[in-house]
């Protein structure tokens, strides 16, 4: 159902993928537009099992687009560098496909958003908790179950 790499030498292992996503700082959610145009979004994003979480407002393009179809990828970009000289690219790059789902539990959404926290800013816990128990009725939290992971490199030596 999903592409194989093409170029199988640049294939990452598995636990290469998770922790190359698991210290990503952000990536492209894309899905179909309620125009019919792809339409894609950078989100800051966090990895627990195999679901990233995503939060945003609780209105919007992105909603509206997931409401029509909820099949999704996520693709993070990491350690990227331009080898001019090679006239190539040193980087590491993951997809993950799966289905995104709205999150309505208030535990799931702030258990999302304190990963969230943690992983962006670790020395603020007490800071966030308080925010997000101030505004969790104006945050919607998107949970991708993973069902495809995949992760490909090119490391120059």
């Amino acid at each position: 159902m999903f592409a194989e790499i093409r170029k199988k030498e640049r294939t990452m292992e598995p636990q290469q993928v998770r922790d190359a996503l698991e210290c990503g700082e952000y990536g492209t959610l894309s899905m179909c537009g309620v125009n019919g145009y792809g339409y894609g979004v950078p989100l800051n994003y966090v990895l627990e099992e195999d679901h990233l979480y995503f939060h945003c407002a609780v209105e919007g393009e992105k909603l509206r687009s997931l409401s029509k179809n909820n099949k999704v990828s996520f693709c993070v970009v990491g350690k990227a560098q331009v080898v001019a000289k090679e006239f190539t690219t040193s980087y590491q790059s993951i997809i993950a496909f799966g289905k995104a789902t709205f999150v309505s539990s208030e535990d799931e959404i702030r258990r999302a958003m304190l990963l969230l926290v943690k992983k962006y800013s670790p020395e603020y816990m007490e800071t966030g908790e308080k925010y997000i128990n101030q505004a969790i009725k104006r945050i919607q939290v998107i949970r991708l179950d993973v069902e495809h992971l995949s992760g490909k490199s090119n490391r120059m030596a």
